[in-house]
């Protein structure tokens, strides 16, 4: 009997994201589609005879998906984040949890990159005026080179970023009391250090406990004025209350953003209105390069589960009872 598998993306994003590999997906699995975002309930319904679910980033899996599904085995997620998926409820009912590749990393740093120098050059804010007919005034901008970028969390995204602002001329700034970093031209700063020395600020550390809120009231108030944040990495860390006041203030010269709090990460419309802000709709992974690796990454996961081994990149594998009471199952017929 064939695997049967419930693809999560809706219409538009499995266009983006999955377009490409639906036919390598189809050739291995029955599946089902859905053309629009489902609820928890909508999707227990909806996946009750599949095998497997492949999930965008937005389909969250509480505890109920998986005590509600019986017959699910894998729930494999088309992207990195599981922060929304209760992995400990999925090792409970035996289901396999497992995640995508970073292979978002180019694209993420890119895209800091061009909201920088959209910041410091007033190109959306120029370009809406030209759209709509009107002349705009002449903005001065700021140059990038000889400016001074701080980093905090000096992971994938933070190196491959560092070095692209190097090649700019920028001076570098790290803070990450994890990681010694071990490159020419960067240097490591306290938190403190940093805030008061960076012109552009970019939290790109892990979303954890620790670090909600990374950017509230103390550290804009530590920040140089005029200095301005970008965040491309997740909403939690900042405190979009405070990061509002400081805008209206002008303590904080400027905010650029593809993640906030609304759903999806997407950028918090309130905060995305303001004067003096630059948001995209969490596009950082939407290139082709990213979209299609990450979408091959589930199809290679399904591959190897219809094979009888472990995909890449499970987070619980020793939890996984039902898929390996499956593979038994195989072999006994």
């Amino acid at each position: 009997m064939g695997l049967r598998v419930f693809l999560t993306h809706n219409a538009e994003d499995r266009a983006a994201y999955y377009g490409r590999a639906l036919p390598d997906l189809q050739a291995l699995a029955d599946v089902t589609v859905t053309d629009r975002d489902l609820s928890v309930p909508e999707l227990i319904a909806a996946s009750a005879d599949c095998d497997i679910i492949v999930a965008h980033r937005s389909t969250a899996a509480p505890s109920d998906l998986f005590a509600e599904s019986p017959r699910l085995l894998a729930f494999l997620r088309c992207a990195v984040d599981i922060s929304t998926v209760d992995v400990a409820a999925a090792g409970r009912a035996g289901v396999l949890v497992a995640r995508a590749a970073k292979s978002f990393i180019p694209s993420t740093a890119e895209l800091a990159l061009a909201l920088m120098l959209d910041l410091a050059r007033n190109v959306s804010r120029s370009t809406v005026d030209y759209q709509a007919g009107r002349e705009p005034p002449q903005r001065p901008g700021r140059q990038l080179r000889g400016a001074t970028a701080g980093i905090i969390g000096y992971g994938a995204v933070g190196e491959y970023l560092g070095d692209l602002l190097l090649a700019l001329g920028m001076r570098v700034l790290v803070h990450d009391p994890y990681v010694v970093v071990a490159r020419d031209g960067i240097a490591s700063k306290s938190l403190s250090d940093l805030l008061a020395e960076a012109d552009f600020v970019l939290p790109l550390a892990q979303a954890t406990e620790e670090t909600t809120n990374l950017i509230g009231p103390q550290e804009l108030t530590a920040m140089r004025p005029g200095a301005v944040l970008v965040n491309v990495a997740r909403g939690e860390l900042i405190d979009e209350a405070a990061v509002a006041a400081g805008l209206a203030d002008g303590t904080l010269g400027g905010l650029a953003m593809d993640v906030g709090r609304a759903p999806d990460q997407r950028p918090s419309p309130e905060l995305a209105a303001r004067p003096g802000v630059v948001a995209t709709p969490h596009l950082g992974g939407l290139t082709p390069e990213n979209a299609d690796a990450q979408a091959a990454g589930s199809v290679e996961q399904v591959a190897a589960i219809i094979s009888g081994h472990m995909p890449p990149r499970a987070v619980n594998p020793e939890q996984a009872t039902r898929l390996v009471a499956f593979w038994e199952g195989l072999h006994m017929t």
